[in-house]
């Protein structure tokens, strides 16, 4: 303190050159900077600003309700009985919604959905997870012990990120994640210090998993880190690719012999749309293969409520699995999950009617599956609209959507276009795709944000727009493209 008593004047304590180093290495190109502006032209257009568009339309990301993908009305049923307990005396819901939101509440301290829970997860949720595994995977059993729930799956996956890295320099801690990638996992890894091991999926054979390409890339990053985990994302974001058991086999091989964590995605797993493709789980393939492998092979696969069918973004349910784990590894994940106290309850709950949902005999039953088949079919028939629509345009390219929500389609672009995104410090597609947004008020993400091949570009779109205003997204985007090949040709 001066002498005339006021506090002498000091620079801020947290400042761009004092803040955490890694959390500046972050990036996450789904919602970056084309999102940010996507946000300011809606702003723009409610001002009455004139644009050559009436309206943003978002393909960015797959939040399938803000596409106007509609509730499952079964799943909204019981929510609204567990955030508002009275309705329970309301003859207007059926009995199974009834018993499902009683089964819940009372698993929650104080039969509210209010309270806490246990950090694991409610009890009731994570056997019924269990079951629900079980039932997938033909038999193979699960222990409601290894369940954990999280606040979707993202939430599981920096978690068991968090365990894994360790070490300095060569001994860092090496995560190996395929190319193009969900650009959480890239985020996660800067945020946390470890060293991000890319390994390419092979766009000409419809972005297929060669195990070659997992060895070439292991060996090339043993020669600076440690690399001690592999990440698979089935079916593939943003590739829409579903891989065959076979290649999940071979995987699980590979991890046996190079000793390595598998961390396998699964949030798509309903989401399979072409013909002669089938989601096979890690964790099903893995027991199958025999104990050689299944009491060897540590495993760690996730789940969650914003994808498939259910499209339930904003509840943040999820959870994962994990096998294999030494026990004194678990109880220290157990610890870590318990310093956030819970995941959200009405995410567990929802994540409890995903796998709870209603069965043959119940009232509900034959609405949910009618709802459940109606999306599904509409997400098949636009998988494959997209795919033939953007073929029909001159230097685009686009692979079979086997599976989840996107394309991502290769889009060749003219050497002065090239030439003008650099000159502005912008990657190629980057410079495409806010030509674009700014042209003709469509969204997408450009395939720098996610990786690829040296010398290619990309672009990331989702197919849950309604098919009206999609056809209308396609028809626009090929205008579009015609256009700026002719521009800067």
């Amino acid at each position: 303190m001066s002498e005339n008593g006021a506090l002498p004047r000091r620079g801020k304590v947290l400042t761009v050159d004092t803040m955490n180093v890694n959390v500046k290495k972050v990036d996450y190109a789904v919602r970056g900077p084309i999102v940010q502006r996507a946000v300011q032209i809606e702003k723009e257009l409610k001002e009455g600003v004139k644009k050559p568009f009436e309206e943003v339309i978002k393909a960015n990301i797959g939040d399938a309700h803000a596409m106007g993908q509609q509730p499952i009305t079964f799943f909204r049923q019981v929510m609204a009985l567990c955030t508002y307990p009275l309705l329970l005396d309301d003859n207007k819901f059926p009995e199974d919604a009834k018993n499902r939101a009683r089964r819940i509440l009372q698993s929650c301290g104080g039969n509210s959905i209010g309270a806490y829970t246990t950090s694991q997860g409610i009890d009731c949720v994570r056997h019924d997870v269990a079951n629900y595994i079980q039932r997938r995977d033909v038999g193979i059993l699960s222990d409601p012990d290894n369940i954990y729930l999280t606040t979707g799956a993202s939430d599981g996956i920096v978690t068991i990120l968090k365990l894994l890295t360790a070490g300095e320099g060569r001994t860092r801690t090496g995560v190996m994640i395929s190319i193009p990638q969900y650009p959480l996992y890239s985020a996660s890894i800067a945020e946390l210090g470890a060293v991000q091991v890319n390994y390419y999926l092979n766009e000409e054979k419809c972005w297929s998993l060669d195990i070659s390409e997992l060895q070439r890339s292991l060996q090339a990053a043993r020669e600076h880190c440690n690399p001690s985990v592999l990440c698979i994302i089935n079916p593939g974001n943003p590739t829409g690719q579903v891989q065959s058991r076979q290649c999940i086999e071979d995987v699980i091989q590979f991890a046996a012999k190079e000793n390595l964590f598998l961390m396998a995605d699964e949030v798509y797993q309903d989401n399979v749309y072409a013909e002669g493709c089938e989601f096979h789980s890690f964790k099903k393939v893995l027991f199958e293969m025999g104990p050689e492998y299944s009491s060897k092979v540590e495993l760690a696969s996730f789940h969650s409520t914003s994808k498939c069918y259910m499209g339930e973004c904003g509840f943040r349910g999820g959870y994962m699995e994990v096998i294999n784990m030494d026990p004194e590894v678990k109880a220290q994940l157990t610890k870590l999950v318990s310093v956030r106290l819970c995941p959200p309850a009405p995410g567990q709950a929802l994540m409890d009617l995903v796998v709870n949902s209603p069965q043959p005999g119940e009232p509900s039953h034959q609405t949910f599956m009618k709802e459940r088949t109606d999306i599904l079919s509409a997400l098949a028939e636009k998988a494959k609209l997209t795919e033939q629509i953007l073929n029909t345009v001159p230097g685009i390219s686009c692979n079979p959507v086997q599976g989840a929500m996107y394309s991502f389609p290769r889009i060749t672009l003219p050497e002065r276009a090239i030439n003008e995104a650099k000159a502005k410090g912008q990657a190629p597609d980057m410079f495409y795709c806010m030509k674009l947004l700014e042209e003709t008020g469509i969204c997408l993400v450009p395939g720098s944000g996610f990786g690829q091949r040296e010398g290619t570009y990309h672009f990331r779109m989702t197919i849950l727009p309604p098919t009206d205003k999609l056809m209308i997204l396609l028809n626009k985007l090929k205008e579009f493209h015609q256009k700026f090949t002719q521009q800067y040709s």
